[in-house]
């Protein structure tokens, strides 16, 4: 149902077309007009017909709101993520300081209202803090006069981190001396360097999509009335701020008093070798702020200090140079553990000490083995694109496994939702690296991740263990193969989304008609794959940022061989399709059965490219 920033009444639409600021519309515009239609499409977008009385053929639909939609087209589930620089074919510059002024200045007003909300009189409320971090991206420093500038207007009083990891800025409401009242992070993870974003946080934790989305249309309406540039007068500076010391120290000790170590109680990392690739992003403190004060010897860590412009690789886990280059340092080192973060540290991964590359499923594994370990029985949430052997370790080790949607704040949310409804819930992972534990605010943190695996690694050790963490997941079977394809939306950005729902829930159809044969509807436990995917059963779902569905795939015998997910990327106009099998070459053939049966006969060939598709399947390379 589309919001009342949306649907606007006849006058309201019929004065927009006289306004000065409606660039969509002619300048010759016909001397009388009817208003013929106005609705609401899929795609969240107003539509206004306009007819002419005139002898011109004028006779058009037109988008009388494009400024705004400018804006809400930044939100990306539960962030904003847009193109800060020039620099990508095919894409223009969206995220601009004027844009990310009016979003900072409507999160601004969004905390404002809520901390009134909770007052007990619901009174006025005054000097409420918001902290700004920031990765080495080179768009950051622009971007942060905006987004101070924003908060200035919305009346609160800002702090600057500067260079910060994503987790800490979510601590930095928390932890004393600091605990503001929100926080705000600038990043796009692991995207080119010409992106850049926004994360948005509370006490609560952050933001969920429908929050963003509030903020995102309250954002657009700014933004088209104001089209001017970035305020620089501010009615108060920020104040610039050093969190990242008192951050280090919280993990510093957690690491010391949990580990408890016998005889060097302040640096229990003594005797041990551990090598840091931050990529360039935030993480290079993790090496010089906490481990190197801990004991632990870091010779051979790469890519510490922070470069915007990522020269070396990207900074992710799941980026097979950042992986590579990491094994070869640990190997070349004899190092005990390799650590791989993603620019703003709200991911990782881990080499162990054989320089086995730990990530994705097997990332998942090794925490849900520690995890498993201290609370048995558990439940662990993934998204649904974990292998059927990962959830054949969960529950050999006394877990349960709960598949829930992609997209790492779906995977939070549902952990925190079972644990409300006292299902015990301490660990939620996504296969990007995303993870987040109850004992942690639910926090997608992975410099925590990995100060998780540190102390299991050395207690492994005081224990008389010989053996790396990689021997905790050495039962963990991996699938036989697995295969990522991408089909791009054919259509104007605008249109993507809607036109993105449309193929997946044709998908759908077609399965429950029965058109792909041997194809099933996936299910798990109480949740069924409705509504576009693993959902939940209760009362008040939560809202779905993306569609997708995952289906499995048994042969004519009836014996299941693999499974087959489809979902809407948040982050793109395409469609993201996972395979994975038992058997050789069975993501070939689903791959091959899912362009002749469903695509080429459905006429979804017209709305996607499924070039990929259509070369995976006849040749198995991607």
């Amino acid at each position: 149902m589309a919001s009342t920033a949306q649907l606007q009444s006849p006058q309201t639409l019929i004065s927009k077309i006289n306004s000065p600021l409606s660039s969509t519309f002619p300048t010759n515009k016909p001397k009388s007009i009817n208003l013929n239609i106005l609705y609401s499409l899929p795609s969240n977008k107003t539509f206004l017909r306009v007819e002419s009385s005139s002898t011109a053929n004028y006779n058009e639909v037109v988008v009388h709101d494009e400024e705004m939609d400018k804006i809400r087209r930044l939100q990306n589930g539960s962030d904003v993520r847009g193109v800060a620089l020039q620099g990508e074919k095919g894409r223009t510059v969206d995220l601009t300081p004027p844009a990310v002024e009016a979003i900072a200045e409507s999160f601004g007003e969004w905390v404002v209202e809520k901390l009134e909300k909770e007052t007990k009189n619901g009174g006025k409320v005054e000097n409420v803090r918001v902290s700004l971090g920031r990765d080495p991206r080179i768009s950051g420093s622009a971007l942060s006069v905006a987004v101070f500038a924003g908060l200035s207007r919305a009346g609160c009083l800002a702090f600057d981190m500067g260079l910060a990891t994503t987790p800490a800025c979510f601590m930095s409401t928390l932890l004393p001396p600091f605990q503001y009242d929100a926080s705000i992070m600038m990043t796009a993870s692991h995207l080119p360097y010409t992106r850049n974003g926004l994360k948005f946080f509370t006490k609560n934790g952050g933001l969920t999509s429908p929050d963003v989305e509030e903020i995102c249309d309250r954002a657009a309406r700014k933004y088209a009335n104001r089209l001017a540039k970035v305020s620089t007068a501010l009615k108060t500076s920020p104040q610039r701020v050093d969190f990242m010391s008192t951050y280090a120290k919280h993990l510093r000790d957690i690491i010391k008093e949990r580990v408890n170590h016998p005889l060097h109680y302040e640096t229990p990392l003594e005797g041990f070798q551990i090598i840091v690739n931050a990529g360039n992003g935030s993480g290079g403190f993790f090496t010089y702020d906490v481990l190197d004060k801990l004991g632990a010897d870091t010779f051979g860590s790469l890519h510490l200090n922070p470069d915007g412009m990522f020269p070396n690789h990207i900074p992710n886990p799941e980026d097979k140079t950042a992986m590579a280059l990491t094994r070869a340092a640990v190997l070349q080192n004899k190092a005990d553990l390799g650590i791989v973060f993603d620019t703003d540290v709200d991911r990782s991964g881990v080499v162990d000490s054989a320089g086995n590359p730990i990530n994705g499923d097997k990332l998942i594994a090794l925490m849900s083995a520690i995890v498993l370990k201290e609370h048995p029985g558990t439940t662990i949430v993934t998204d649904a694109r974990t292998s059927m052997a990962l959830t054949r370790f969960i529950t050999s080790k006394g877990g349960q496994h709960c598949l829930y949607r992609v997209g790492y704040r779906n995977v939070i949310d549902k952990g925190a939702q079972l644990n409300k409804d006292g299902i015990e819930t301490h660990l939620m992972m996504e296969t990007s690296g995303h993870g987040a534990l109850k004992e942690n605010y639910f926090l997608d943190d992975g410099a925590y991740m990995v100060v998780k695996i540190i102390i299991e690694m050395v207690r492994m050790k005081l224990e008389g263990s010989s053996e790396g963490i990689g021997s905790l997941i050495k039962d963990l079977e991996e699938p036989f193969e697995s295969a990522e394809l991408r089909m791009n939306v054919i259509s104007e950005p605008r249109f993507a989304k809607a036109k993105a729902v449309e193929a997946i829930e044709t998908f759908r159809t077609y399965i429950e008609q029965g058109q792909l044969p041997g194809w099933e509807l996936d299910f798990c436990g109480e949740c069924w794959v409705s509504e576009g995917c693993l959902v939940d059963t209760n009362d008040n779902p939560a809202a779905i940022d993306a569609h997708m569905y995952r289906a499995k795939v048994s042969d004519e015998e009836n014996e299941e061989f693999g499974w087959i997910h489809v979902r809407q990327s948040i982050h793109n106009p395409n469609i993201a399709v996972n395979l994975q099998s038992n058997k050789p070459g069975g993501c070939q053939l689903m791959s091959r059965v899912l362009r002749d049966k469903f695509l080429l006969a459905s006429g979804m060939d017209r709305v996607l490219d499924i070039s990929q598709i259509d070369k995976f399947a006849s040749t198995g390379n991607i």
